[in-house]
Protein backbone atom coordinates (compact mmCIF):
# COMPACT_ATOMS: atom_id res chain seq x y z
CA UNK A 1 0.00 0.00 0.00
CA UNK A 2 1.47 3.66 -0.63
CA UNK A 3 1.58 6.07 1.44
CA UNK A 4 0.76 9.58 0.41
CA UNK A 5 2.48 12.28 1.80
CA UNK A 6 0.91 15.66 1.19
CA UNK A 7 3.23 19.06 1.18
CA UNK A 8 1.63 20.25 4.21
CA UNK A 9 2.79 16.80 5.66
CA UNK A 10 6.25 17.38 4.66
CA UNK A 11 6.29 20.66 5.76
CA UNK A 12 5.11 19.74 8.87
CA UNK A 13 7.97 17.27 9.68
CA UNK A 14 10.71 19.79 9.03
CA UNK A 15 9.10 22.18 11.77
CA UNK A 16 9.84 21.87 15.36
CA UNK A 17 7.08 21.38 17.97
CA UNK A 18 6.74 24.02 20.16
CA UNK A 19 7.83 23.31 23.41
CA UNK A 20 7.54 24.44 27.22
CA UNK A 21 11.17 26.00 26.34
CA UNK A 22 10.08 28.27 24.34
CA UNK A 23 7.45 29.67 26.37
CA UNK A 24 7.06 31.36 30.10
CA UNK A 25 4.36 33.74 31.96
CA UNK A 26 4.39 37.00 33.72
CA UNK A 27 2.43 37.37 36.73
CA UNK A 28 1.76 40.21 39.12
CA UNK A 29 -0.89 42.12 41.43
CA UNK A 30 -1.79 45.97 40.64
CA UNK A 31 -2.53 47.85 44.17
CA UNK A 32 -3.46 51.15 45.00
CA UNK A 33 -0.91 53.20 46.38
CA UNK A 34 -2.04 56.03 48.87
CA UNK A 35 -5.82 56.42 50.72
CA UNK A 36 -8.83 54.52 49.48
CA UNK A 37 -11.01 57.20 47.76
CA UNK A 38 -14.93 57.25 48.57
CA UNK A 39 -16.99 57.05 45.51
CA UNK A 40 -20.51 58.66 44.88
CA UNK A 41 -22.56 55.71 43.60
CA UNK A 42 -23.88 56.32 39.60
CA UNK A 43 -27.86 55.07 40.64
CA UNK A 44 -28.77 54.93 44.30
CA UNK A 45 -31.39 52.21 44.95
CA UNK A 46 -34.87 53.77 44.61
CA UNK A 47 -34.18 57.36 42.58
CA UNK A 48 -36.99 57.66 40.98
CA UNK A 49 -35.34 60.52 38.86
CA UNK A 50 -33.46 58.13 36.63
CA UNK A 51 -34.25 57.21 33.34
CA UNK A 52 -36.41 53.55 33.22
CA UNK A 53 -36.40 53.78 37.36
CA UNK A 54 -38.47 50.62 38.00
CA UNK A 55 -35.40 48.79 36.45
CA UNK A 56 -32.31 51.05 36.69
CA UNK A 57 -32.48 51.76 40.52
CA UNK A 58 -34.36 49.07 41.45
CA UNK A 59 -30.59 47.99 43.09
CA UNK A 60 -27.87 50.46 43.25
CA UNK A 61 -25.69 50.92 40.70
CA UNK A 62 -21.84 51.48 42.22
CA UNK A 63 -19.02 53.41 40.53
CA UNK A 64 -16.79 51.27 38.61
CA UNK A 65 -14.56 53.71 37.82
CA UNK A 66 -12.37 52.85 39.89
CA UNK A 67 -12.64 49.02 41.71
CA UNK A 68 -9.97 48.10 44.78
CA UNK A 69 -10.49 45.55 47.10
CA UNK A 70 -10.10 47.39 51.13
CA UNK A 71 -8.24 44.22 51.91
CA UNK A 72 -5.63 43.84 49.48
CA UNK A 73 -6.08 46.91 47.78
CA UNK A 74 -5.83 45.20 44.59
CA UNK A 75 -7.25 46.81 41.71
CA UNK A 76 -9.66 45.55 39.33
CA UNK A 77 -10.42 45.73 35.55
CA UNK A 78 -6.82 47.15 34.97
CA UNK A 79 -5.56 46.02 31.23
CA UNK A 80 -2.44 44.31 31.27
CA UNK A 81 -1.13 44.01 27.87
CA UNK A 82 1.72 43.39 24.91
CA UNK A 83 1.54 46.10 22.56
CA UNK A 84 3.40 43.74 20.24
CA UNK A 85 4.28 40.14 19.26
CA UNK A 86 5.74 38.06 16.12
CA UNK A 87 2.73 36.46 14.79
CA UNK A 88 4.74 33.51 13.85
CA UNK A 89 6.05 33.45 17.35
CA UNK A 90 2.13 33.03 19.28
CA UNK A 91 2.01 29.94 20.97
CA UNK A 92 0.43 27.32 19.19
CA UNK A 93 -2.42 26.86 21.66
CA UNK A 94 -3.41 30.23 21.56
CA UNK A 95 -3.07 31.01 17.76
CA UNK A 96 -6.99 30.89 17.84
CA UNK A 97 -9.11 31.97 20.16
CA UNK A 98 -10.86 29.71 22.71
CA UNK A 99 -14.38 31.73 22.33
CA UNK A 100 -14.56 32.67 18.71
CA UNK A 101 -17.36 35.26 20.50
CA UNK A 102 -17.66 37.34 23.10
CA UNK A 103 -20.87 38.21 24.69
CA UNK A 104 -21.55 41.35 25.59
CA UNK A 105 -24.74 41.84 28.43
CA UNK A 106 -26.42 44.75 30.24
CA UNK A 107 -27.56 43.72 33.58
CA UNK A 108 -29.52 45.78 35.65
CA UNK A 109 -28.22 48.91 33.92
CA UNK A 110 -24.65 47.77 33.50
CA UNK A 111 -22.68 46.86 31.63
CA UNK A 112 -21.38 43.46 31.88
CA UNK A 113 -18.08 43.00 31.67
CA UNK A 114 -16.63 46.18 32.92
CA UNK A 115 -13.69 45.50 30.96
CA UNK A 116 -12.85 43.19 27.95
CA UNK A 117 -10.28 42.53 25.65
CA UNK A 118 -11.05 41.48 22.18
CA UNK A 119 -8.66 39.41 19.67
CA UNK A 120 -9.48 40.98 15.96
CA UNK A 121 -10.34 37.00 15.20
CA UNK A 122 -13.16 37.60 17.84
CA UNK A 123 -16.96 38.64 17.34
CA UNK A 124 -18.59 40.72 19.97
CA UNK A 125 -22.31 39.46 20.70
CA UNK A 126 -24.17 42.40 22.58
CA UNK A 127 -27.42 41.07 24.39
CA UNK A 128 -29.71 42.66 27.24
CA UNK A 129 -31.29 40.75 30.38
CA UNK A 130 -33.04 44.26 31.19
CA UNK A 131 -36.80 44.43 30.42
CA UNK A 132 -36.13 47.68 28.64
CA UNK A 133 -34.01 48.76 25.51
CA UNK A 134 -30.17 50.06 25.65
CA UNK A 135 -28.01 51.34 23.15
CA UNK A 136 -24.11 50.39 22.60
CA UNK A 137 -21.71 53.04 21.49
CA UNK A 138 -18.65 52.56 20.83
CA UNK A 139 -15.52 55.17 21.04
CA UNK A 140 -12.95 53.46 19.54
CA UNK A 141 -9.99 55.18 17.88
CA UNK A 142 -8.96 53.14 15.32
CA UNK A 143 -11.89 51.30 14.13
CA UNK A 144 -15.47 52.43 12.73
CA UNK A 145 -17.32 53.02 15.91
CA UNK A 146 -20.53 51.13 16.12
CA UNK A 147 -23.97 52.81 17.80
CA UNK A 148 -26.73 50.59 17.84
CA UNK A 149 -30.24 49.89 19.88
CA UNK A 150 -30.92 46.22 21.49
CA UNK A 151 -33.84 45.48 22.18
CA UNK A 152 -35.33 44.54 25.66
CA UNK A 153 -34.20 40.79 27.12
CA UNK A 154 -32.51 40.41 23.90
CA UNK A 155 -31.09 37.20 24.67
CA UNK A 156 -30.09 36.41 20.71
CA UNK A 157 -28.07 39.54 20.74
CA UNK A 158 -26.66 41.85 18.27
CA UNK A 159 -23.51 40.67 16.50
CA UNK A 160 -21.16 43.49 15.76
CA UNK A 161 -18.60 43.32 12.32
CA UNK A 162 -15.09 42.09 12.96
CA UNK A 163 -12.27 45.14 14.39
CA UNK A 164 -10.62 46.04 11.45
CA UNK A 165 -7.18 47.36 13.62
CA UNK A 166 -5.73 46.93 16.68
CA UNK A 167 -6.21 49.63 19.18
CA UNK A 168 -2.94 51.35 20.89
CA UNK A 169 -5.48 51.80 23.97
CA UNK A 170 -8.52 50.71 25.48
CA UNK A 171 -11.38 52.68 24.60
CA UNK A 172 -14.95 53.82 26.04
CA UNK A 173 -18.25 51.98 25.52
CA UNK A 174 -21.49 53.81 26.40
CA UNK A 175 -25.34 53.53 26.66
CA UNK A 176 -26.55 57.10 25.32
CA UNK A 177 -30.00 56.30 26.81
CA UNK A 178 -29.01 55.58 30.31
CA UNK A 179 -25.82 57.54 30.12
CA UNK A 180 -24.20 56.44 33.38
CA UNK A 181 -23.64 53.06 32.32
CA UNK A 182 -19.42 52.91 31.05
CA UNK A 183 -17.52 49.88 29.85
CA UNK A 184 -14.14 49.44 28.08
CA UNK A 185 -12.34 47.22 25.33
CA UNK A 186 -9.40 46.70 24.15
CA UNK A 187 -8.88 45.54 20.41
CA UNK A 188 -5.20 43.48 20.07
CA UNK A 189 -3.68 41.12 17.13
CA UNK A 190 -2.48 38.80 19.40
CA UNK A 191 -3.59 36.73 23.03
CA UNK A 192 -1.60 38.31 24.96
CA UNK A 193 -3.67 40.76 26.89
CA UNK A 194 -5.60 40.64 30.12
CA UNK A 195 -7.32 42.26 32.68
CA UNK A 196 -6.85 42.09 36.85
CA UNK A 197 -8.65 40.29 39.26
CA UNK A 198 -10.74 41.59 41.89
CA UNK A 199 -7.15 41.58 44.22
CA UNK A 200 -5.44 43.25 41.30
CA UNK A 201 -3.77 40.44 40.22
CA UNK A 202 -2.57 39.14 36.42
CA UNK A 203 -1.29 36.54 34.85
CA UNK A 204 -0.64 36.84 30.73
CA UNK A 205 0.76 33.29 30.14
CA UNK A 206 2.51 31.27 27.08
CA UNK A 207 4.63 33.85 26.00
CA UNK A 208 7.63 33.55 23.77
CA UNK A 209 11.34 33.86 25.69
CA UNK A 210 12.54 36.88 25.22
CA UNK A 211 12.54 40.63 26.09
CA UNK A 212 8.42 42.24 26.06
CA UNK A 213 7.35 45.69 26.88
CA UNK A 214 4.06 45.53 28.69
CA UNK A 215 1.18 48.23 29.25
CA UNK A 216 -0.58 49.07 32.51
CA UNK A 217 -3.27 51.25 31.99
CA UNK A 218 -6.65 51.67 33.90
CA UNK A 219 -9.69 54.18 33.00
CA UNK A 220 -9.84 56.73 35.79
CA UNK A 221 -5.78 56.61 36.00
CA UNK A 222 -4.74 56.46 32.40
CA UNK A 223 -1.09 55.00 32.16
CA UNK A 224 -0.14 53.00 35.29
CA UNK A 225 2.68 52.05 33.75
CA UNK A 226 3.46 52.85 29.73
CA UNK A 227 6.10 50.91 29.16
CA UNK A 228 7.64 47.74 31.64
CA UNK A 229 10.64 45.77 29.93
CA UNK A 230 10.04 41.78 31.05
CA UNK A 231 12.46 39.23 30.35
CA UNK A 232 10.23 35.76 29.35
CA UNK A 233 12.61 32.70 30.78
CA UNK A 234 12.29 29.19 29.35
CA UNK A 235 9.46 27.61 30.94
CA UNK A 236 9.30 30.13 33.71
CA UNK A 237 7.39 32.80 35.45
CA UNK A 238 8.83 36.55 35.60
CA UNK A 239 6.62 37.66 38.37
CA UNK A 240 6.66 41.57 39.01
CA UNK A 241 5.54 40.91 42.45
CA UNK A 242 3.25 44.74 43.00
CA UNK A 243 2.64 47.32 41.17
CA UNK A 244 2.00 50.24 42.81
CA UNK A 245 -0.34 52.53 41.49
CA UNK A 246 -0.25 56.48 42.69
CA UNK A 247 -3.77 57.06 44.18
CA UNK A 248 -2.98 60.98 42.73
CA UNK A 249 -3.14 59.71 39.54
CA UNK A 250 -7.05 58.83 39.52
CA UNK A 251 -9.20 61.21 38.38
CA UNK A 252 -12.61 60.40 39.97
Amino acid sequence: MKRLFTTATLVAAFIPAASAADYGKVTGQVVLDGALPTLTVKVKKGDAGVKDASVCSKDEVPNDDLTVNPDSKGISDVFVYIKKVDAAKVHPDLKKPAAPELVFDQKGCRFVPHTMVVRLDQTVVVKSDDPIQHNTHTYSIRNQGQNFIVGANDRVGVKMPKFAQTESLPFQVKCDIHPWMSAWWLVLEHPYGTTTDKDGKFTIDKLPVGEHDIVIWQEAAGYIEKKITVKVTANGTTDLKVIKADAKKFKL
